[in-house]
């Protein structure tokens, strides 16, 4: 069994979201949170959203929940793509997904 990896998978939300086009007061609403500190929470690996909130989030992004989540030893996949940890490649990653919903 591979426990979770809250930091990367923290990294991973962020990402997600602001590759979905998504801010923190949009999630925040969507959650219906009195305020934004989760979040905050959840990007910096401090602590892991709840069952709940990782079905809504899952929802508003469109993958399924264990997509959402990085375990320890695996790969951060965002979906076809790898993402490598070098800021140049997360921004080229950020373009081809655009790219590719465009299409």
């Amino acid at each position: 069994m591979h426990p979770i990896d809250q930091q990367r998978t923290g990294q991973k939300l962020k990402l997600m979201f602001k590759m979905a086009g998504f801010d923190v007061k949009y999630i925040q609403e969507y959650l219906n949170l009195s305020c934004p500190q989760p979040i905050y929470r959840w990007f910096k690996g401090q602590n892991l959203p709840t069952v709940e909130k990782l079905y809504a989030l899952s929802i508003l992004l469109g993958v399924h929940m264990e997509e959402l989540l990085v375990l320890q030893g695996q790969p951060m996949n965002i979906g076809l793509y790898k993402v490598a940890q070098e800021p140049k490649d997360k921004r080229l990653l950020y373009y081809a997904q655009r790219l590719q919903r465009a299409a």
